[in-house]
């Protein structure tokens, strides 16, 4: 590249350039690093969530990589919205919308500064879909390093040795509500269930979105696998550094990875793991930045033919360490490719996707991976419902339960406050749907997580008992008869608005509809649309920008790309 025009001579060729060269040298720089391929080392390192707690130790790796291929690294910091935190609560409404804001801070830093590639370090749930997002956006040389996993916590609960998750806590408070557990018992499931760095540990947001960017070609196969911890991660870490080098000189552009093709197979990774519903928001997102067309309904498409080959929580047993150690992504890609799930589409190593798949090692004993000729699920974990509740959409959970029908009568709420106080109150009872509103994209603002209230229904022993369905979403560790992403929303006078108290909802996740047994023309009549949750700042702007979460939840214009 030494030789070609490249993005950087920007700031870095030519007499004109002398100012930004001398600010340059200040901080280190010389003539072999204006000369070489200049690459933003993204981090979203932040002390506020183990997710991405060490995320500053890992970029030294990632430096090390990038100069030993013969680049200059340049460090950006950008932020992290932690949802295990803010979770239940008004924070949560900053969640989605920090997506955004990764985004475009990721593209405004590289943009600004004219250079040639990226390689973003990612933790926490958003990060990781905004990270592709940019670089789609960008269309420059970029890979996303996953910083993994975190361990399993550990305690002795009623006489049990019990391993733990994030999931764990949020499912005991449910317990405390009912009695199950006491003041004592709660508090040891929080002090043990998150030992140290890394993502929530089961096949939820984070790991989902780790595995859709490695089969999306993103990032590098085997880079997100070992565990937060694990000795084998700075190595990895060195490795991407390398990877983004060569493909800053050949290049090789992010939108060469986003295709239909890689962001089926994608999508295909989602739901034969049982992964986290906030898919169906992000692989649309970014399939939209780099101007591809991702329709909600491919997840269902592929649900229909695709089983669920994974063993993983929250529907499962095993954690995503587990999957690490009985072969990795690698592994369950294999199994895939085996069935005839997948197809070859190149990816960030360099190599093509069924050359790294062709590599995979099995742990012999191992009980994590399955094949699609023997699946833990006979199909997929997701289901795209329409109907009259959802004309536009919604999205059905189905890897721990779900698969036939259910109907009940409504039970409203206007918030996850006043649901969560319900539950609490052991107000719920079997066979009620709760529907939760005005939690959508522009309704919320920031379509909150239900995850303090999903799970406080399966700590008091209802999960499949009762079905909840919002505009909002649900956590990829929530599980139960659960639907989110309900479209249009309430905000914007959808259907789920006109729902009243005591109304049957009837959900038929095979035949794909969720309906209400009501005059929808009467209630259209005289329906009065509720005002906007007005909160100022950058969360009355996301809701004035937003699209309907069945387009992604986007805030750009997908038809400018």
């Amino acid at each position: 590249m030494n030789d070609k025009a490249k993005r950087s001579d920007a700031i870095t060729k030519g007499p004109a350039k002398a100012p930004a060269r001398a600010m340059l040298r200040a901080v280190g720089y010389d003539e072999k690093d204006f000369a070489q391929p200049m690459i933003a080392v993204v981090n979203t390192w932040s002390t506020v969530t183990p997710c991405n707690m060490h995320l500053a130790a890992l970029a030294e790796p990632v430096r090390q990589g990038v100069k030993a291929g013969g680049a200059t690294p340049i460090d950006f910091n950008t932020i992290v919205v932690s949802d295990g935190i803010t979770m239940g609560g008004e924070g949560m409404r900053a969640s989605l919308i920090s997506r955004e804001v990764i985004a475009d801070s990721i593209e405004v830093a590289v943009r600004g500064h004219s250079l040639d590639a990226a390689i973003i370090l990612v933790g926490c749930d958003k990060t990781i879909p905004a990270a592709a997002m940019a670089l789609a956006r960008m269309d420059i040389p970029g890979v996303v390093f996953y910083g993994g996993t975190i361990m399993p916590g550990h305690c002795r609960l009623k006489g049990e040795e019990k391993d733990l998750s994030i999931q764990d806590v949020f499912e005991a408070v449910g317990a405390h509500a009912r009695g199950d557990i006491n003041d004592d018992e709660l508090l040891t499931i929080e002090k043990n269930a998150c030992p140290g760095a890394g993502a929530c540990g089961g096949q939820f947001t984070a790991n989902t979105m780790a595995m859709a960017l490695t089969f999306l070609g993103l990032s590098p196969m085997g880079a997100g696998d070992p565990p937060a911890t694990d000795a084998h991660k700075a190595a990895e870490a060195e490795r991407c550094g390398r990877l983004v080098a060569a493909r800053a000189k050949e290049g090789i552009s992010a939108r060469t990875f986003i295709t239909e093709t890689s962001l089926r197979n994608a999508a295909t990774a989602v739901v034969a793991s049982g992964g986290s519903t906030n898919a169906v928001l992000h692989l649309p997102a970014i399939a939209a930045e780099a101007g591809v067309s991702l329709s909600i309904d491919v997840f269902d498409d592929l649900s229909r033919e695709t089983p669920v080959i994974t063993d993983l929580k929250p529907g499962g047993q095993y954690l995503a360490k587990d999957l690490f150690e009985a072969g990795g992504m690698a592994l369950f890609g294999k199994r895939l490719m085996e069935g005839g799930a997948l197809e070859d589409t190149p990816t960030a190593t360099g190599k093509s996707l069924f050359e790294e798949l062709e590599s995979a090692e099995e742990t012999p004993g191992q009980k994590v991976v399955r094949s699609v000729a023997d699946p833990v699920k006979k199909t997929g974990g997701l289901r795209v419902l329409y109907g009259d509740v959802a004309p536009e959409g919604a999205v059905l959970k189905t890897a721990g339960y779900s698969d036939g029908a259910f109907e009940g009568r409504a039970r409203v709420f206007e918030s996850e406050e006043d649901a969560f106080a319900a539950v609490q109150a052991n107000q719920i009872v079997e066979g009620d749907v709760v529907v939760i509103r005005y939690e959508g994209p522009k309704g919320g603002p920031g379509m909150r997580e239900m995850l303090a209230v999903t799970a406080a229904v399966v700590g008091q022993g209802l999960a499949g008992k009762v079905a909840l369905i919002t505009d909002g979403r649900f956590s990829g560790a929530s599980h139960g008869f659960v639907i989110g992403h309900v479209s249009p929303e309430a905000a914007i006078g959808g259907p789920i608005a006109l729902i009243e108290e005591g109304d049957r909802i009837s959900i038929d996740a095979e035949a794909r509809r969720i309906d209400a047994d009501i005059d929808w023309e009467a209630r259209r009549a005289s329906f009065k649309p509720r005002p906007l949750n007005k909160m100022g700042g950058a969360f009355d702007k996301y809701a004035r920008l937003v699209s309907s979460a069945s387009k992604g939840a986007v805030t750009t214009d997908p038809a400018a790309h």
